[in-house]
């Protein structure tokens, strides 16, 4: 592997006191960069101290959109070890992104070590307190100053780290959601299981309508039959029906999520039955009005686990468990935050010890 050099900042920054840190306002020291070019492959790996970039106006991702970026958390144990929650999995989902958007493939090992050299270089910026993290941001943007829709000739790579806050500042509360009915986000064939900054673009109207109403999240249905169950904001959704747990399948329009993945083994390995399969708007309600459904919950980076308390469509609502949090969407939240902090024995061997 190329040796990547580091160019240090001339005075270190320190870690905001906890209720400073929000979200993806503060950022580290340092990042890691590197480019690609036809014909030369991906080179010149670099960390340096976190800063503006030249670019063109004419830079192609800001006119056709070529990018992808991913998002993972670094976290600090109570004995001051620092760990990193399913590295691996993240970064071949990166690779998976890059290849949906034409961008030159990867090396992951390569990209594992860079991160790690970062984050050894950054760990003093990892919080402590129950909640907090850091949030891991890498991102590929096409870089080439070019007027013309092409697959582009050079892109640059950027790993930059934030320093984040509990994201349930009120506590673990169940959220409203309305059924998207006016809105598309996806469909089968196109960029919907890549995380590419136009899926988040197209999702802006519809959460901005959902707000308005007083709801706190979209969910959204297939683009075809707008009958089947997808996503739920920036989140994966799982239904809890009579002891089942289904989700909707990656079907090539929902994004694979690495806490989908995670509370799917959990269940699995808990003996809970689990369905990866087409599930319905009609189904839930059809389940809620039997006394079927016992619990609906999201499952993300950012906020792991959201209970859902009640959803609306077409003017109908109902309410999820009394619009409180399930109990076994509280033990799911309870257990992998307790893995990621290290309160709880890393059994499934999910963290990635940052040495150095």
């Amino acid at each position: 592997m190329t040796e990547i050099a580091l160019t240090k900042v001339e005075k270190v920054g320190s870690l905001p006191i906890d209720k400073e840190l929000g979200f993806g306002k503060i950022f580290t020291d340092h990042m890691f960069v590197m480019d690609y070019t036809t014909g030369k492959g991906w080179h010149s790996p670099r960390i340096v101290p976190y800063a503006d970039f030249p670019s063109s106006p004419s830079m192609i991702v800001l006119h056709y959109g070529q990018a992808i970026f991913e998002g993972m958390k670094a976290f600090r144990s109570n004995d001051n070890r620092f760990w990193v929650f399913r590295p691996y999995e993240f970064l071949n989902r990166f690779n998976r992104s890059a290849k949906l958007l034409c961008i030159p493939q990867m090396d992951v090992e390569q990209i594992h070590t860079a991160l790690f050299q970062l984050l050894a270089l950054e760990k003093n910026w990892i919080p402590g307190k129950p909640g907090t993290s850091l949030y891991i941001r890498p991102f590929v943007v096409a870089d080439e100053p070019h007027l013309g829709v092409k697959v582009a000739d050079s892109y640059k790579l950027f790993i930059i780290l934030s320093p984040v806050g509990a994201y349930y500042k009120t506590g673990f509360n169940p959220v409203s959601i309305k059924v998207e009915d006016k809105y598309v986000r996806a469909i089968k064939g196109g960029l919907g299981e890549a995380k590419t900054p136009a899926n988040y673009a197209m999702s802006l109207a519809a959460q901005q309508d959902a707000y308005a109403e007083g709801f706190g999240q979209v969910l959204w249905l297939d683009g075809v039959s707008r009958k089947y169950i997808e996503e739920v904001g920036t989140m994966n959704i799982l239904f809890k029906i009579n002891g089942e747990v289904i989700t909707p399948e990656l079907n090539g329009s929902i994004l694979g999520g690495i806490t989908r993945k995670t509370v799917l083994e959990l269940c699995r390995s808990w003996g809970m039955k689990v369905s990866e399969r087409q599930i319905s708007i009609e189904e839930v309600f059809e389940a809620h009005a039997k006394g079927e459904l016992e619990e609906v919950f999201g499952s993300g980076t950012a906020a792991v686990i959201s209970p859902v308390g009640e959803l609306s469509w077409k003017g109908q609502k109902i309410t999820i468990n009394n619009n409180q949090t399930g109990e076994f969407a509280q033990k799911l939240f309870d257990f992998i935050t307790g893995v990621q902090s290290g309160q709880i024995e890393d059994q499934y061997h999910w963290m990635e010890e940052i040495k150095g």
